[in-house]
This record gives C-alpha cells, structure tokens and sequence, in this order.
C-alpha cells in the first residue's frame, strides 16, 4: 500500500485500482434488521466518488462487539443488502469468520472496475480491537490504496 497521503478521495488517480475503505457501519439492529441506516449513507459520497472513477472499493467497518468470535447477529451481512439498494455498483458481501480469508480473496479477486465487496465485521478478529499490526497487514493486503471514512 501507498504512502503517499492525500486529503480527499478527489485527489486519488484510483482507475482499476483496489481501495480499501474503513467505513462505519455499526448500524442500530433489531431482529436482524438495519433501524437506522445513517452511517451507511454517509459513507455514500466516497463510495459513490470512488466506483464512479474505475476504483474497485474493499469496504471493512465493526459492528457491535462480539465476545466470543463469530456471531450470526453481529454479521454485516444486512449492511450489504442496504449497501446494494443505496447504490447503483454491484455490491458482494464476502461472509469470512476471518474476514481476510479465502472467501475474502476470492471475491476481492473477482471484482470489476466500480465494483463494491463488503469485508465481515472486522470485530470477528480479535486483533482488531488489540491493535495488532498482523490483521491490519492482511487487511492491506487486498488493496493499493486506504481510505479513512469512518469518523
């Protein structure tokens, strides 16, 4: 990944690149359903910004906290299923216990220009919240480029 730090999306050349967004998306849940998409739609200008430019976008965010690994109601499963109505890019979820597991690198490697996947809640791992350089390096991995869009 690229050193080079820029302020905005604007000042990316990302044409058939991968870009790797940490977005926001711990969405209030109630049964298995988005209550608030907010967060979703705030991230839109900078995915929309980045498929309308050729950019293949790799989205991660958390949500909620798991405890013990993997949960079914902690899937940002339904994150992409709004994600998909929102936009007008193909939209893949990527469901990986690992989140940069195989299932992860098979649908990153499919991906188009202007294409969107999803990466599972990045919570799953418990590196994530131990800020351990190891997953941020896999997470790296899929892509040319990070973008910062979570607040």
């Amino acid at each position: 990944m690229s050193k080079l730090i820029k302020k905005n999306v604007e000042d990316l050349n990302v044409k058939g690149k991968f870009v790797l967004v940490r977005v926001d998306f711990n969405v209030p849940m109630k049964d298995g359903k988005i209550t608030n998409d907010n967060r979703i739609t705030a991230a839109l200008p900078t995915i929309n910004k980045l498929t309308e430019n050729g950019a293949k976008v790799v989205l991660c965010s958390h949500l909620g906290k798991p405890k013990n690994g993997p949960e079914a109601k902690f899937s940002l499963k339904p994150a992409a299923d709004r994600l998909a109505e929102l936009v007008s890019a193909k939209v893949t979820f990527a469901p990986d216990d690992t989140v940069v597991g195989e299932n992860a690198k098979k649908a990153v490697a499919e991906m188009k220009d202007g294409d969107v996947v999803l990466l599972e809640n990045t919570r799953y791992r418990a590196e994530e919240t131990k800020n351990i350089d190891s997953f941020s390096e896999e997470l790296a991995s899929l892509a040319d480029v990070f973008v910062n869009d979570a607040f």
